[in-house]
């Protein structure tokens, strides 16, 4: 799909968290549920949390002026629910990781299904076929 150049790279951002929620749902043994344990939260604090930010910073307001504010609360709950498990799977708790990894999975689909459709409709038409 040919996005507005304003949410290329979030949208590029989402590959990452999409091979990390499909490597946790194939970490089935307790030696691939250590590994994750040890590399989620990195992962977490480097690449997910930013681009987190940067949605809530630039384009979760834009969205907000434009009334579209189911969408932006539903962002922000998942972001809200994926910090949590995140700060969990920080703590060590193996348990969080399934949910962690599907919930992620839905979110990164719910942004680029809905979120990001009606912003480039909303925000970005103009600048939608560039």
């Amino acid at each position: 799909m040919k996005r507005s150049p304003a949410l290329r790279q979030l949208s590029r951002e989402h590959h990452t968290a999409l091979s990390l929620a499909l490597r946790i749902a194939k970490a089935s043994d307790p030696a691939a549920q250590e590994r994750l344990l040890a590399t989620v939260p990195a992962l977490f604090r480097g690449e997910l949390e930013p681009h987190f930010q940067e949605e809530e910073r630039s384009l979760l307001p834009q969205l907000a002026d434009a009334g579209e504010t189911a969408l932006v609360a539903r962002t922000l709950d998942d972001h809200a629910q994926l910090r949590a498990l995140a700060a969990a799977i920080a703590g060590g708790d193996a348990m969080a990781l399934a949910p962690f990894g599907e919930l992620l999975q839905a979110h990164v689909r719910f942004e680029e299904r809905e979120l990001f459709v009606v912003a480039e409709q909303r925000l970005f038409a103009d600048d939608a076929a560039s």
